[in-house]
Formats: C-alpha cells, structure tokens, sequence
C-alpha cells in the first residue's frame, strides 16, 4: 500500500494523469494517478492517505513552481493528475468518510477579467484538501456576500490582475468585512503587495499558490 500511496504522490507532482497521457515524456506508456487511484481504492487503501498523498504531490510541484523550478503547464498538469485521484475519492467526501479542510470562496474582483492566475491557486488549493467555489470572473462584492451566507466559517480569496481594479478590491473587502466581520480574506495577484494587502483590509497577502495554501493552513479553518 505504502508503494501504491507513493506512486500517487508522484504522478501528482509530475502530472501523469494516466496511462494513456503523453506527459512527462519520460513517464510515457506508464500508469498514472488514475489507474494508481484505482489500484489503491481496491486495495482497501484508506481515502485519507490517498488525499495525503496527492496532498503532498501538490504541495511538492507548487513549492518548485514558487521557486521557478517548474512553470504554469507543468502546474496544469499536476491540477489534472490532482483531478485524476479526486474523481475517485468523491464518493468518499460526499459520505463524509473523509472531511475537507474547510471552504475557500475565490474569484477575481469587479472590472477584471483574468483568470489564469485565479484558476491556478484553486487548482493547488483544492489539491490540498479543500473545498473550492470559484466565483469566476468580474465578481461584485454582493455575489461574494451571498457565497459566504451560504458558507458559514469559509475563507474568501480575492484576485486581481490590473491596478486599475485595486480600488474595486478594497471596496469589496470593505462590503464584506461589514456584513460578515470574521470572515478572512486573503487577496492577490500582480499588482499587490503585503503593505497594500494589509492597507485595504485583507487578513493575508498570498504571491503565489503555496503562499496561499500555507495560509489557509495557518487560518485552520475547521
């Protein structure tokens, strides 16, 4: 089992999908996260070792991602590999069989259309072990708010990619923080530092998707 769990982990990490994925190259004709997964479940492997398990390849490849190491399509292709083993341990989230670290709400803010950035911190988030609602694109505050009634106890993150969109920001950290006071929310994206983060309001500033992991764990949302 410890073999199988391994194996996971690294197929996450370097994103093998499956057996039928070309990529890595040097992983080619080899079997991948899926049919691993598959293996693993058979195997009466419990479903919390294998979300560890992918857990740890995506913390692995968003580390090498944080130090340029690897870049964005290899980072999509551990999200596909992550994806390759949630499928398989969906049944085991939704009875309850293995709990999500809590709810994280993202979406880029108001007047912004860009989503490359948002979409890959909600890959590495979910891949480690979280719910992730994303909101999409040009999302006004009241769409955050009603999410957050909908969720009680979750984090909101926040992402922008045009300076022009900051003010927009602020003025939805400033809505929500009103309505929801102990709500957290964690922002970032291009234009932001940790000084203006903290200026406009946020309760953390992450630079790249392991910041922003590293901070949802250190909120410990239950």
């Amino acid at each position: 089992m410890s073999e199988l769990i391994e194996k996971i982990g690294i197929c996450v990490e370097r994103g093998k999908v499956n057996k039928a994925s070309p990529f890595p190259p040097d992983m080619k004709g080899l079997d991948g996260a899926d049919e691993y997964t598959k293996l693993a479940i058979e195997a009466k492997t419990s479903a919390d070792a294998i979300l560890q398990a992918c857990n740890d390849g995506m913390q692995r490849v968003g580390e090498k991602f944080g130090k340029n190491l690897v870049f964005v399509p290899e980072l999509l292709m551990a999200a596909k590999a992550m994806h390759a083993v949630m499928a398989h341990l969906k049944p085991f989230f939704q009875s309850g069989t293995v709990k999500t670290k809590g709810t994280f709400i993202l979406g880029t803010v108001a007047g912004d259309l860009h989503d490359i950035g948002k979409n890959l911190v909600s890959m590495v988030i979910e891949g480690n072990g979280w719910k992730v609602i994303d909101l999409g694109v040009d999302v006004k505050a009241p769409r955050f708010i009603q999410k957050i009634s909908e969720n009680p106890g979750c984090v909101v993150g926040l992402s922008a990619l045009l300076t022009t969109t900051i003010a927009n920001m602020a003025n939805t950290i400033k809505e929500i923080k009103t309505t929801s006071p102990t709500t957290k929310v964690i922002v970032g994206g291009a234009p932001l530092t940790a000084g203006s983060a903290q200026e406009m309001g946020a309760d953390g500033y992450a630079r790249d998707p392991q910041a922003a992991v590293a901070l949802l764990n250190s909120i410990g949302v239950s």
